[in-house]
């Protein structure tokens, strides 16, 4: 996982209100509930130290019915909310903190990896491609020849040249969809290509896709360009593929963690980010997780030992939550954050290094 969308996060600084609020309106009355539990997230941050004029603007956008859904991340600070989006579900914790970095790895873990992808929907007319890539989908009809179509069966001693030209229709439209859904994939990095639809579409339009395009490819076996039909199940199938191309990623990310080059451990961790040699951090992904460390006013000053950082010139190190300084020193350095359910390091922390 990239974090370029939270680099503007750390400018010009805090202290930060990060909240997650189980907003739900789903039923009746939610909206006095989510008013309530506004209310006491309120009362710790202010007991934290939180100035009212900081914590109204949260008050006003979780409040706000326009943006209602299951649940909501904010982040604030000189009373402005600076980042929100919405989750899925409820947040795992509802969490109010009043801190000098915003509290964002529960956001990041409950997002998960947006896997850029390209799903298609195709038939011997042609194709409907929905590229799916940061967080934004974007839809593009693909169509170039009407007839003919679709085989008669009549016989006649022009039926053959007549099959011939149907089966030209459809070789000439899977074609075209064979070079939009290549330009897209290649246009965004995709990592996964999931196509569905006709039989013989499919296997027309994979006969003319680039080789690298194929490797990416998953064959869905439901969904459909008719009229009225479903994608549910083809949309389930969409993200199961790209479920599955994260399981493999971090499956590959713990191997390559094992055979090197690099570190483990909290420590060792924020050494090698401060040296700007980390490519990504393995993060086991730990709700619970209360560990804390040092850091400056860098984001690449992050150390467990105050006096290391004393010895880089900070003249007041502040404890702060470790993963908050992790995400930042991760999002300043370029590199990647990818959480894991396990991995053999002290901590639950550990890096794969540049060189």
């Amino acid at each position: 996982m990239r974090l370029d969308f939270i680099r503007g996060l750390y400018e010009p600084g805090g202290p930060y209100a990060s909240v997650y609020l189980d907003t739900d309106r789903s039923s009746e009355g939610a909206a006095n509930v989510v008013q309530r539990r506004w209310a006491h997230l309120r009362e710790l941050l202010a007991a934290e130290g939180a100035p009212p004029e900081a914590l109204d603007p949260i008050g006003e956008l979780m409040l706000d019915p326009v943006w209602a859904a299951p649940g909501r991340a904010v982040f604030a600070r000189r009373g402005e909310v600076v980042l929100t989006e919405p989750l899925a579900c409820r947040p795992r914790r509802q969490t109010a903190r009043w801190s000098p970095l915003p509290h964002v790895v529960p956001l990041l873990a409950q997002r998960g990896e947006h896997v850029p992808h390209v799903q298609v929907l195709a038939d011997r007319a042609g194709a409907e491609v929905t590229v799916v890539a940061e967080g934004r989908r974007r839809e593009t009809t693909v169509e170039v020849a009407d007839w003919p179509i679709q085989k008669t069966g009549a016989g006649g001693w022009s039926q053959g040249n007549f099959e011939r030209e149907v089966e030209e229709t459809w070789r000439r439209n899977a074609v075209a969809v064979a070079e939009v859904v290549e330009k897209e994939a290649h246009g965004v990095c995709a990592e996964v290509v999931v196509l569905a639809g006709d039989p013989k579409a499919r296997a027309l339009v994979t006969d003319h896709l680039a080789k690298d395009v194929v490797r990416r490819l998953t064959v869905a076996e439901h969904g459909s360009r008719a009229p009225g039909a479903d994608p549910h199940h083809f949309l389930q199938e969409a993200d199961a593929a790209c479920r599955a191309w994260v399981d493999r990623r971090c499956a590959e990310l713990l191997e390559a963690f094992a055979a090197g080059p690099a570190v483990a451990g909290l420590q060792e961790t924020a050494r090698a980010l401060r040296d700007r040699r980390v490519g990504t951090v393995l993060l086991r992904d730990d709700p619970s997780s209360t560990a804390t460390m040092w850091i400056g006013p860098e984001p690449t000053h992050l150390s467990t030992d105050p006096a290391e950082l004393a010895a880089w010139g900070v003249e007041e190190p502040v404890r702060e939550r470790a993963d908050a300084a992790l995400a930042r020193a991760v999002a300043a350095t370029d590199a990647e954050l990818w959480f894991v359910d396990h991995i053999d390091s002290p901590d639950g922390i550990g890096a794969l290094l540049r060189f």
